[in-house]
């Protein structure tokens, strides 16, 4: 058995490896953006330098033979031992331990370099994960997420859950062909095997589109849509794939029960509250803390704490039972409308810059990983036509969720999605990085061994092929590129005042349902939680006296005299002219000097100076 300074010394050469890959895939890209070459992403360049290692390594890999040995100092077993070692090598002291390792007939010796470079689902769901999942939050776009918040969610709700009902029961089907052909045994694919595959191929990860999106600035629409849509479908595949999972520790079996059935989904909507709640509990109390102390003044330590309560949200919901991603997901949204308000300057550059470059390393090293896979995982199992019912599957399931979604959502909205941005949405449904983790986190069996191999191939696929062709497919569906993040599409560009003016507090337009949430924010959330808005003791009711002055900022009174200043200002103004009105110019100015006092920039990430700044 290795000594602990051989491992290390392996460990270490493995992470020289993976490093070394990072190393040549900034540089490559490096040279295709100085060149202005879009066709390949970071992400899939770290693919593909980890498809070439993996393939060195397996080329240079010394071919093992399994072979039996006499069996030494070997005693009567009364009781069943707690561990198993099994020597499988011609060395009488190399084991295999079982519980870890499953022994198979192409595997290679536990000390080998290139089983030892094998996919830790855990850590990458632990580690690498989180950030991702963090820095898509927090780098949304609030205005515009929020003006489209229910076609995202329609999209990463309704359209997750459609999208895995259609894969798993399409894929099920092709199984009953496959047992009919002869291909595979009768049960060796269930109806829960199926639904499994649906579930994580349902998560999509179009990092390398939304990467050439924002590079060409493409139409804020087919950008918040997509964007959204990618950030919470992932947390919603990776419940549903939960969900499914304990199903046969629910009913004892495979066979469907309806009782069952219901208790899943309400399991589904419980953890899915039960994180949500979580994630919106550790905004409100970083919030308070950023908000009632003078860590602004230190803003290495403001980070810190920024970073690790956000890091607490993912831990609390995993302890308690609950969906980490989820918790970690919502955090981040709210972070980004609430906190971020209250830390310095400083602070807010450093919390963007790290998380962004948490999200990259994360990204890259798990791209890599799944180019490694390709070689290192030993146990593959291709199936033509699983493959084959796969890719149609999928693109079947995306066209169901995409063009009847849309149409509905057309219906009300009142910027209609157009054909070319759906069908751009519809080409834009790569497979990535969370498909891959969900796949790799249960081997045991033949199918789930041919799910890995399958989920490999889409995303090995939809990576480069699809995510090659995005710009091509941008000019031959017509769609606008260079616009401003905050136009609206038919629109002349906004200037600065009118989108400010456009943020100033609620009035009584669109839906009844947006109308009552900008009254909660503008009215409660933001003055609680924040430095911004009316005094709490001016919009809560009396009874609530002493919570409204404990929690309204004194940054908020001011806030108020201020305002009372400017309506005098402009009221003076109007005297002096005899009655008149202001001139336009005036009029502007004036507008957005309160409606930057009322709320500053709400919703896009960052704020607008308050006049009581020190």
């Amino acid at each position: 058995m290795p000594t602990g300074l051989e491992r290390h010394r392996r460990e270490s050469t493995e992470l020289l490896l993976l490093v070394a890959i990072l190393i040549l895939t900034i540089l490559t890209m490096w040279v295709l953006k100085k060149r202005q070459v879009r066709f390949l992403h970071e992400t899939g360049g770290a693919m593909l330098y980890g498809f070439i290692l993996g393939l060195i390594l397996k080329l240079a890999a010394t071919p093992w033979k399994r072979g039996t040995g006499e069996i030494h100092e070997c005693v009567n077993l009364n009781t069943t031992p707690k561990f198993l070692l099994v020597n499988v090598t011609e060395r009488i002291h190399e084991y295999y331990h079982v519980g870890e390792v499953t022994p198979n007939p192409q595997a290679l010796p536990a000390g080998s370099i290139l089983h030892k470079m094998a996919f830790n689902p855990e850590i990458f769901f632990n580690l690498l994960l989180p950030p991702i999942i963090f820095h898509g939050a927090y780098s949304l776009n609030q205005r515009q997420f929020f003006k489209n918040i229910g076609s995202v969610l329609t999209f990463a709700l309704i359209g997750t859950l459609l999208t895995c009902g259609i894969i798993g029961f399409c894929m099920f089907g092709f199984v009953q062909l496959m047992v009919r052909l002869g291909h595979v045994v009768d049960g060796d694919f269930s109806l829960k095997d199926c639904l499994l595959f649906g579930s994580l191929m349902s998560a999509t990860d179009p990092v390398t589109v939304l990467a050439i999106f924002t590079e060409l600035r493409v139409d804020s629409d087919l950008y918040i849509l997509l964007f959204g849509e990618s950030v919470l479908n992932d947390a919603v595949a990776i419940v549903l794939t939960y969900t499914i999972s304990s199903y046969d520790a629910a009913t004892g079996g495979s066979a469907f029960h309806v009782g069952s059935f219901f208790l899943s989904a309400a399991r589904f909507l419980g953890v899915f509250a039960g994180s949500f709640t979580m994630g919106l509990a550790y905004t409100v109390i970083t919030a308070l803390v950023t908000k009632f102390t003078q860590l602004r003044e230190l803003p290495l330590l403001e980070t810190g704490l920024f970073f690790l309560f956000s890091w607490s949200s993912f831990l609390s919901a995993e302890a308690c039972g609950l969906s980490g991603i989820v918790a970690v997901l919502f955090c981040g949204i709210t972070q980004a409308r609430y906190t971020i308000h209250n830390l310095s300057s400083e602070a807010k550059v450093r919390t963007t810059q790290l998380f962004e470059f948490l999200n990259f390393l994360g990204e890259n090293f798990t791209f890599c990983y799944i180019g490694l896979a390709m070689f290192t995982f030993h146990t593959h199992v291709f199936q033509v036509f699983f493959i084959f019912g796969a890719f149609l599957s999928i693109m079947l399931a995306r066209a169901c969720n995409i063009y009847p979604l849309s149409f509905l959502l057309n219906l009300g909205r009142h910027r209609r999605i157009p054909r070319n941005i759906q069908h751009m949405m519809m080409f834009s449904g790569l497979r990535g990085a969370v498909a891959f983790a969900l796949a790799a986190q249960d081997t045991s069996t033949e199918a789930q061994r041919a799910i890995l191999s399958t989920t490999l191939l889409v995303v090995l696929v939809t990576v480069w092929v699809m995510g090659s062709a995005t710009v091509p497919m941008l000019g031959w569906l017509d769609i606008r590129v260079g616009v401003d993040p905050d136009e609206s599409p038919g629109e002349a560009p906004c200037s600065q005042a009118a989108v400010e003016d456009s943020l100033a507090a609620p009035r009584p337009q669109g839906p009844l349902t947006w109308q009552l949430w900008k009254a909660l924010d503008y009215r409660y959330l933001r003055p609680a939680l924040t430095h911004e808005g009316p005094p709490l003791t001016t919009t809560l009711p009396l009874w609530c006296g002493p919570l409204a002055r404990l929690l309204t900022s004194p940054h908020a009174y001011e806030n108020q005299e201020q305002l009372g200043n400017a309506d005098d200002s402009s009221s003076g103004k109007m005297d002096r002219a005899g009655g008149g009105q202001e001139s336009p110019g005036e009029a502007e100015a004036s507008t957005t000097q309160q409606d930057d006092l009322l709320e500053g920039d709400l919703g896009l990430g960052t704020h607008a100076t308050p006049v009581w700044t020190d």
